[in-house]
């Protein structure tokens, strides 16, 4: 037997469905964290998305618990409603062989069928952590039992707000429980969730690549005037052959625009986001996965928990102001060992938040220039040339020889041509008849060789203003308000330029100290 995962020491039931699914090779996280879960350690898994996380708890805990006691076992919490079904499938897909009843709870559905279903007795429970605690509340759900507690993508459960019915839920658990926390990134807060919760003798694999993002995924990024935003990202989607892509936004609104937009230049496309009734969000998922589109336009919240192994794009329309957004958006892609794209679309302004996004993640994001229609129409022919030898290969195209046998070279030219129009006029839907000025100049203040530019974590969403933070920066360094141009404050971040003969003493003073109840991390900028 050639199959890795034998030696791992799962259930046989278990290596059974695996055998079934056509695994052969565990992935890096699957052949650590495996064995230390089946020695009942608490583990903390820690990798990015898309590396077979879920298989590896799920793996496990079906291997361990006992199917003739039809009392709660293991629950798993989620961020989101998407991520519990997709979890719950994948508990199903590894159960061909067992008898585990699994059970997945989350809000916009039916709590008393699900209470119904409790009543009458599960072993695994996936849900969001407001639904459990509501169903705790209700006292339908008992975790005396518990044996597993597993959370999953925790750290966007703790950046969705999430930490109060965490706790809530794991202070009803036992002490015996053994804790699964999984998470692509690592921050403050969920290191001290495990040491609150989880036994002193945790485990904590680290699957890191050099970078923080896939080394499957190419990302790149354009620049572009905010009032061509649409029609640029419409000449660099027609300048691929895109067959499943999720393109983000960062507002419900902006998302049925884009739709609107779409739809109308004949794009295949759908959205998703927290206004769209709970039934049509899993529908609309399920088309996604099965192809029945071909662009699904997304917000963060909403595009959470989307596992689809074949996304071959990730273009973010409008790049997000958290570096840790960027890295689930583009993880949404270069899953299951493929290859995938990330594109994102910045203005001037933004370019510097690309270079710390570049910093952070330790990853190149490269810059490209927006096609031409030139591109555009070369591209779809390299395409349509491609399969159209694929039908002449297969010789799927011979019924259709004695409709052109008889036409003379010019005629066959002309025809094909004409079919040549037919395809570009269905597949593009960028302007390409109207002249547009892509080239963009950087409005943005430059720092000059006296100065350097710095990098704050503080920013609008902290109500910061110019005023306050140049009283701040006086009060803070003794040092005079000449020394800080060029202030920019972003939502998130804040940049400025600080003279080169006082920058590490101004940064050495500001660093870790508290503004507007933020406590400020400040670094000199990446240039770009």
């Amino acid at each position: 037997m050639n199959n890795e995962f034998y030696t791992l020491g799962l259930s046989n039931e278990v290596l059974k469905s695996i055998d079934m699914l056509g695994f052969e090779k565990p992935s890096k996280i699957q052949k650590e964290i495996i064995p230390f879960i089946l020695e009942g350690n608490d583990v903390i898994g820690e990798a990015q998305t898309g590396t077979g996380k879920t298989l590896a708890f799920a793996a496990s805990v079906l291997s361990k618990i006992n199917v003739n006691d039809n009392k709660l076992k293991t629950l798993v919490l989620v961020p989101t409603r998407e991520l519990a079904l997709q979890v719950s499938e994948e508990f199903e897909t590894l159960n061909k062989s067992s008898k585990f009843d699994i059970l997945s709870v989350f809000g916009g559905s039916s709590i008393e069928l699900q209470i119904r279903a409790l009543k009458r007795g599960v072993d695994i429970v996936v849900g969001t952590p407001g639904r459990v605690k509501d169903l705790i509340d209700r006292k339908v759900m008992e975790l005396k039992n518990l044996e597993y507690f597993i959370l999953d993508e925790a750290d966007e459960m703790l950046n969705m707000g999430f930490l109060e019915d965490i706790e809530y839920i794991f202070n009803k658990t036992k002490p015996e429980r053994q804790v699964l926390l999984f998470s692509a990134t690592m921050p403050k807060p969920i290191l001290t969730l495990a040491q609150k919760y989880m036994k002193d003798d945790y485990k904590h694999v680290s699957i890191i690549e050099k970078t923080k993002t896939s080394i499957n995924v190419k990302q790149c990024y354009y620049l572009i005037n905010q009032k061509i935003r649409t029609e640029a990202m419409f000449r660099v989607i027609d300048s691929k052959n895109i067959n499943k892509a999720i393109i983000f936004c960062q507002t419900k609104r902006e998302v049925d625009e884009l739709v609107g937009e779409m739809q109308k230049r004949g794009y295949n496309v759908e959205a998703m986001h927290g206004d769209i009734v709970q039934k049509m969000r899993i529908q609309t998922l399920s088309r996604f996965k099965e192809g029945a589109f071909n662009y699904l336009i997304a917000t963060d919240v909403a595009a959470r928990g989307i596992h689809v192994d074949d996304i071959e794009y990730v273009i973010n329309y409008n790049l997000p102001q958290e570096i840790e957004s960027y890295i689930h958006r583009i993880g949404r892609t270069g899953r299951a060992n493929k290859e995938g794209e990330a594109i994102t679309f910045v203005n001037p302004k933004e370019v510097r938040i690309l270079s710390e996004i570049e910093r952070h993640t330790k990853g190149k994001i490269e810059k490209k220039e927006i096609p031409n229609v030139s591109d555009i129409f070369l591209s779809k022919y390299e395409n349509i040339l491609t399969k159209v030898n694929q039908i002449i290969d297969n010789k799927e195209n011979e019924e259709c020889i004695k409709y052109v046998r008889d036409l003379n070279k010019t005629d066959l030219i002309k025809l094909a041509s004409g079919l040549m129009k037919l395809v570009f006029e269905k597949e593009i839907g960028s302007n390409i008849n109207k002249e547009f000025d892509f080239t963009v100049e950087s409005k943005k203040k430059h720092s000059d060789e006296s100065s350097t530019r710095v990098f704050l974590t503080i920013g609008k969403m902290d109500k910061l203003k110019k005023g306050t933070l140049l009283d701040f920066l006086k009060d803070i360094t003794k040092l005079n308000k000449d020394n800080f141009k060029n202030i920019e404050i972003l939502t998130k971040f804040t940049f400025m330029d600080i003279k080169n003969d006082v920058v590490d003493e101004a940064i050495s003073k500001i660093y870790n100290k508290k503004l507007n109840n933020r406590v400020i991390r400040i670094e000199k900028a990446k240039k770009r």
